[in-house]
């Protein structure tokens, strides 16, 4: 069984909520799924004993949000080379932050980059407020999020 780790930041819940979709996603490949917030990584050695790595922000003015900015930094330290790399994110306006946190992985990193490639929603597309009675949009986005989380795990094999 392989280990992934699922970096996020979340300011709203909704990025938090497509973490735990891609989560289930992973573990219905039969791999094992950790998640963080990025304020529980204080080193680079957190980010040892994982076979793959998937960072989650969402879009804040265009841009990638400053913790995940920060968190960035602190990951270049770490030991990622070849290591399979996903990202995604919750938007409302553009959704640039997953394609860039991925650009990072692949140039800076040197990690693989997820054949899916970066993974992004609009906020209206998670049930994050009221599950009891999601529309037909935000079932569609939950499933994109196991989706996601399932062919990276079938990528990474067990």
């Amino acid at each position: 069984m392989k280990k992934v780790l699922i970096v996020y930041y979340s300011r709203t819940g909704s990025t938090e909520k497509m973490a735990d979709f891609i989560a289930e996603g992973i573990r219905f490949s039969g791999n094992q799924a950790v998640l963080k917030k990025v304020s529980e990584i204080k080193n680079a050695t957190d980010l040892n004993g994982y076979d793959g790595l998937i960072i989650g922000s969402p879009t804040y003015n265009l841009t990638i949000a400053e913790p995940v900015k920060t968190f960035l930094f602190l990951a270049e330290k770490a030991e990622l080379k070849g290591k399979l790399a996903g990202a995604f994110g919750s938007y409302t306006h553009d959704g640039n932050a997953p394609g860039m946190v991925l650009d990072t992985m692949q140039y800076v990193y040197q990690m693989e980059p997820f054949e899916l490639g970066a993974f992004k929603l609009k906020v209206h597309e998670l049930a994050i407020f009221d599950q009891s009675q999601p529309t037909l949009e935000q079932t569609q986005g939950m499933r994109a999020c196991q989706q996601y989380g399932k062919v990276f795990g079938e990528k990474l094999g067990k």
